[in-house]
């Protein structure tokens, strides 16, 4: 079995792998050079992220810098908005869904290493071959979220439709749709709900109004 299919059944692979490495390589120079140009080469970075990522939806928009491990374990759906610096360890699938907004500095990361120092050094493979493994969680990211800054989603976390991350989260564990979760550990605080509502604000409102439904 291939590295990169390991990757895909979550079981332990070989990072240092032939194949493996050259698809890192092409995700960093692609990064790189994404990270070079201007943010009005909309056609330029668009062109760059084709190549690079899964999918890449039509409205989306990357500040930059920029840093994909792979890239072409990630997915980005439409009209997301992802703020400076950021970071996706994609060694198992990242998937993002539509109309969501991503503070600085958001990380999300998949791979895990094990736990005991001479596993981490070095394992048997199935040929009895000393090498180094780690193993991915895919990380899910539903619709219409929004992460405050310097937000960090760690490996094999759900995040459901509708979302509110605060600033500076942990999020270690799956977050149900239509929560507003926090801290480190993140934690669901409470749900979102119509008294959320910004026309309970009126003072921030002022003269403009909500969206009919």
């Amino acid at each position: 079995m291939r590295e990169e299919e390991k990757i895909l059944k979550g079981i332990l692979f070989n990072p240092g792998d032939p194949e493996l490495k050259a698809l890192k390589l092409h995700s960093h120079r692609l990064s790189a050079e994404y990270n070079r140009s201007d943010e009005t080469e909309t056609e330029r970075r668009t062109g760059l992220l084709r190549q690079l990522l899964a999918a890449f939806g039509e409205g989306s928009f990357l500040q930059g810098p920029v840093f994909f491990h792979y890239g072409c374990h990630t997915k980005i759906g439409k009209r997301c908005f992802f703020n400076y610096n950021l970071t996706i360890q994609d060694d198992a699938p990242v998937t993002i869904g539509d109309d969501n907004n991503f503070g600085p500095n958001l990380t999300i990361v998949t791979p895990i290493h094990p736990m005991l120092p001479g596993e981490r050094r070095l394992m048997l493979d199935g040929n009895g071959q000393p090498k180094r493994f780690c193993y991915g969680k895919p990380v899910r990211i539903g619709n219409d979220c929004w992460f405050g800054a310097n937000v960090i989603v760690c490996p094999g976390v759900t995040i459901g439709d509708g979302c509110v991350i605060g600033a500076g989260s942990v999020v270690t564990r799956d977050v149900p749709p239509l929560s507003f979760a926090a801290g480190n550990p993140c934690r669901v605080i409470r749900p979102i709900s119509e008294a959320d509502s910004m026309v309970h604000k009126p003072e921030v409102l002022a003269d403009n109004s909500v969206m009919p439904c």
